[in-house]
């Protein structure tokens, strides 16, 4: 038998996005839960994050349990911690949301804050997956400065690719960018820049088949016969945002929640999403925070009418 529970704000994910806004929704009193399995989201397997403005450096671990620590001090009867995942959420005649949980727990919601992030698509190589955190990462800006003074790839076309080797060019030894076709998804000023960039190179037509490495990367096949010796592989081939139990909302072709950028406001009247799993033109940790603070600050003003 499911059980059920009544909210003013119900807030699925517990990345630093549904942290925040759990912490701001107890602070202004709102009746809320927060729904999640873990704390962290994306970075809890990240080893060294330098970017978590404050704190020069925190590990993914470290980073879960100081945002769980921080919610859990205002645990009690303001703010609730579910734990596990969302299931479905459905919107009721009386504009209300049911939100049902991977436990079979029933939460009703005046409004919903949606946080739960995205997914790295993953490198389709061999080993890959082996040396995941061991030189291959998802994320130049947390791990790009490990590599200081390395010769290291990205593997991508678009603006996250290009991007992200411009920013790598600034304290690695050397970037080359492996691009699948011989057209490129980035705007033409970041691809210019790119071109001009002497510590950059592009690869077109190149795809990735496996990566090479003892404890950690050291090199990588593409194209089946051609080697690159390496000690840093980033992979920027996209995200899949965790969207999928709702959809009721307006989404993007990706399945990005489409949201009002000044309020966090989603397409239906009483939904709010911040962070990974929105349109947002950045996906970045900080980021994500002020999202949820805003779209807090907007439902806040909402719920009183």
């Amino acid at each position: 038998m499911s059980q059920e529970y009544i909210y003013d704000l119900v807030i699925i994910g517990g990345g630093p996005a549904g942290s925040a806004a759990a912490v701001y929704a107890a602070r202004k009193k709102i009746n809320s839960a927060i729904l999640t399995p873990e704390f962290g989201g994306q970075s809890v397997v990240s080893d060294d994050i330098q970017n978590w403005i404050g704190t020069p450096h925190i590990s993914g671990y470290e980073l879960g349990k100081s945002l769980e620590k921080h919610v859990k001090e205002y645990q009690g009867d303001i703010l609730h911690i579910e734990k596990g995942y969302v299931a479905e959420i459905t919107q009721n005649e009386n504009k209300t949301f049911s939100i049902k949980t991977s436990k079979d727990v029933v939460m009703y919601a005046k409004a919903i804050l949606i946080t739960t992030g995205s997914v790295r698509r993953k490198l389709d190589a061999i080993n890959a997956g082996k040396f995941e955190h061991k030189g291959v990462t998802y994320c130049a800006s947390c791990d790009g400065p490990v590599f200081t003074g390395k010769d290291v790839v990205v593997v991508g076309g678009g603006n996250a690719a290009f991007e992200s080797a411009l920013q790598l060019a600034a304290y690695c030894k050397s970037v080359k960018i492996l691009n699948r076709t011989d057209r490129y998804k980035a705007d033409e000023i970041t691809v210019d820049k790119v071109i001009k960039n002497e510590k950059i190179e592009i690869i077109n037509n190149a795809i990735v088949n496996e990566i090479h490495g003892d404890t950690f990367v050291n090199g990588l096949t593409y194209n089946e016969t051609i080697t690159l010796e390496v000690e840093g592989i980033f992979v920027e081939i996209g995200q899949i945002p965790n969207t999928g139990y709702i959809s009721f909302v307006d989404k993007n072709p990706v399945g990005n929640i489409i949201v009002d950028p000044r309020t966090q406001k989603a397409s239906i009247e009483g939904v709010w999403a911040a962070g990974d799993c929105t349109d947002g033109l950045y996906h970045q940790n900080n980021i994500a925070v002020g999202d949820a603070v805003k779209a807090l600050e907007s439902l806040y003003i909402w719920l009183q009418g």
